[in-house]
């Protein structure tokens, strides 16, 4: 790890800033080679509050004219609004003009997964999760909520919410096909158990369960983030933590892995594969037509940010030295659990085709303090063994590794980032 503010391990590259001719007259236009992937919360925000530093970085980034003068996205784990919503957010917060094309929803990419679009999707999360749902292509989609008015008698936790009369269950409930979880959901224990009813009775809750279900139900998940930074001193609970509860009690259950047909949200390579392709579109139209070569990820957490953006660098090395897709997918899966073979489908099938092959050569990890990390508790070198056993905060699926927690930089917060960035790239806004 880096000292604060310090360069990077591998020397410095040469400019990637060109001029080009303009013909008879003679003008010049900037192609910038990098692009900036934002984490968000904790980065650039506390809640709603915008963080100080972040309001100095992006003045920085900005051309006198209003326009970011590098490609930039905003790069999410949150998953409970539209992106335009988002991206509303953002521009009233920091004061400055974000595109929803700027922002990178964590189940942005679910986009891509088509084949479930015709299907009878049942959501879990927060926010509007239906336009969410229907938003992302999704046709025929149902609730968490439907599912408890549907069949009242599933829902027995909460005392004061159990049938006050005796009541039946809808006969003509459609059968659910597939299963995704948007964020962390407000009542815990109604979503763990009506989820685990659906896997368990294969989409149909008028039916008994089944613990012998093998496979279940296709199940889509979005943001791993175990714990997440907002106003509070300390880290509040995410998704990731309501994962993790479900998985165990799926397990106790069944005595069997709760399988993911794919997980989406940093870390997982889809979702920096999928944000590039967002910072190759906006250079395109831009009109800088130099390849992107290298990406900054700027984040707050090592287990997400910092391990996904290694984790990217790590396939984007491993596809330059090897032509087999189907090599690099596993380089870059990162597991021998039970979504690699799931998320090699997804590499082979439907990211090359619909994303293209990416430019970029390398993707260099930020690390900032004003969120998750805290610097005054960093671990010992040499405790890896202890931070594998006990501390690793990464999702189940996703194999630890030292090396991906390590960022090539660590800085105090996004406008050191973006100093860092600049110095790094010999560039110079004009």
């Amino acid at each position: 790890m880096k000292a604060l503010g310090s360069l990077s391990r591998a020397a410095a590259v040469p400019s990637v800033w060109q001029r080009t001719g303009g013909g008879a007259a003679a003008r010049t236009q900037l192609r910038p080679g990098f692009g900036l992937l934002f984490d968000v919360d904790g980065v650039l925000v506390r809640g709603k509050t915008p963080i100080p530093a972040a309001k100095k970085a992006f003045q920085k980034l900005l051309s006198p004219q209003g326009r970011f003068v590098v490609p930039v996205v905003f790069v999410t784990n949150a998953g409970n609004c539209l992106r335009q919503t988002k991206a509303d957010q953002l521009s009233h917060i920091l004061g400055v003009p974000i595109s929803q094309d700027q922002v990178m929803m964590s189940h942005s990419p679910l986009r891509m997964f088509k084949k479930y679009h015709d299907k009878c999707a049942l959501v879990s999360g927060q926010g509007p999760v239906l336009d969410i749902a229907k938003n992302l292509g999704f046709q025929k989609v149902v609730t968490v909520d439907m599912l408890r008015d549907s069949f009242p008698l599933l829902d027995m936790v909460d005392h004061n919410r159990r049938p006050k009369l005796p009541s039946s269950s809808i006969v003509n409930f459609p059968k659910v096909e597939v299963v995704i979880l948007f964020g962390e959901p407000i009542r815990w224990e109604t979503n763990l158990q009506l989820i685990i009813d659906v896997l368990l009775t294969n989409g149909n809750l008028s039916s008994a369960q089944q613990y012998q279900t093998d496979p279940h139900l296709p199940l889509l998940a979005c943001n791993m983030d175990l714990m997440w930074m907002a106003e509070a001193q300390s880290p509040r609970f995410g998704h990731g933590t309501f994962l993790v509860c479900l998985e165990n009690v799926y397990k106790k259950i069944t005595g069997k892995d709760l399988k993911y047909e794919a997980l989406m949200g940093k870390p997982s390579e889809l979702t920096y594969h999928y944000a590039e392709r967002l910072i190759r579109k906006q250079a395109a139209e831009r009109g800088w037509r130099s390849p992107i070569k290298c990406l900054y990820a700027i984040g707050d957490n090592l287990m997400t940010d910092i391990y996904g953006a290694n984790l990217y660098n790590r396939c984007l090395e491993e596809r330059s030295s090897s032509k087999s897709l189907k090599v690099v997918s596993k380089a870059f899966v990162g597991t021998g659990s039970s979504t690699t073979l799931a998320q090699e489908e997804v590499v082979e099938n439907t990211w090359e085709s619909v994303l293209a092959a990416p430019s970029a050569t390398s993707c260099k990890s930020i690390l900032v303090c004003t969120g998750v990390y805290n610097p005054h508790m960093e671990v010992p070198p040499d405790a890896s063994r202890c931070i594998k056993e006990t501390v690793f905060h990464g999702h189940r699926d996703f194999r630890f590794d030292p090396v991906l927690v390590e960022p090539t930089y660590v800085v105090q917060d996004a406008d050191a980032a973006v100093e860092l960035i600049f110095q790094r790239e010999k560039f110079v806004p004009q």
